[in-house]
């Protein structure tokens, strides 16, 4: 039987039901995934060509600041994650946005936006995985935008920023800007991404959606 437990005012806590095919990827669940991946490419493409100009300007007014970009590459993993619901769903649709990302004519190297990709996603399913997937709210997403956003900050040092230190002005900046533009863009926005598309009825096939349909009548 499936239980609910509102949470308080607008941020419902959402916990999965304990059954036995509940981390089984159905057809239905591969289809919404990939449609977020393919999506959120498309975005990262473009946020990427926008990027271009705004982000030296806020490195000159304080080197690392630029950081506040980086959120707008993070949230195709918890967006996957709240809807689908499934172990690895966050590391899928990250993988087919950074992939298709690379095919559109990316500024990086195809290797290494794979690699983001798939260490972004993973960091994003770390919020939920030591509640067993079972935890939905507002605080788990997040934690997810955040842990996401550290991921995407640690990879950028370590392969391309190896000669600045990590704990110098720079990193220190770069850390904050990164993990509060994740904490917005794959956390807060994301969240309230989810409850308005699930307001449509379009997740009703989806455990996620049902609950928080429910949860606002």
């Amino acid at each position: 039987m499936t239980k609910e437990y509102p949470g308080y005012g607008r941020n419902p806590v959402f916990h999965e039901p304990a059954r036995s095919h509940r981390f089984r990827w159905r057809v239905a669940d591969i289809s919404v995934a990939s449609v977020i991946g393919v999506a959120s490419a498309l975005i990262y493409w473009l946020v990427a060509m926008i990027s271009v100009a705004p982000i030296p300007i806020l490195e000159g007014i304080v080197p690392g600041l630029g950081g506040l970009f980086n959120g707008l590459w993070l949230f195709a993993g918890p967006l996957a994650l709240l809807i689908v619901r499934k172990p690895g769903a966050g590391v899928y649709a990250e993988v087919v946005a950074a992939v298709l990302e690379s095919l559109m004519g990316s500024q990086w190297v195809p290797v290494e936006t794979f690699l983001i990709g798939l260490l972004q996603g993973a960091m994003a399913e770390l919020a939920f995985l030591p509640f067993a997937y079972k935890v939905w709210n507002m605080a788990t997403t997040l934690l997810s935008g955040v842990l996401s956003a550290v991921g995407c900050w640690l990879y950028m040092f370590v392969t391309n920023l190896q000669a600045i230190s990590i704990s110098g002005p720079y990193g220190l900046v770069s850390l904050l800007a990164t993990v509060a533009s994740g904490l917005v863009f794959a956390g807060f926005i994301v969240w309230h991404l989810y409850l308005a598309i699930a307001g449509t009825g379009a997740l009703d096939r989806f455990e996620s959606g049902r609950q928080a349909r429910g949860a606002h009548r």
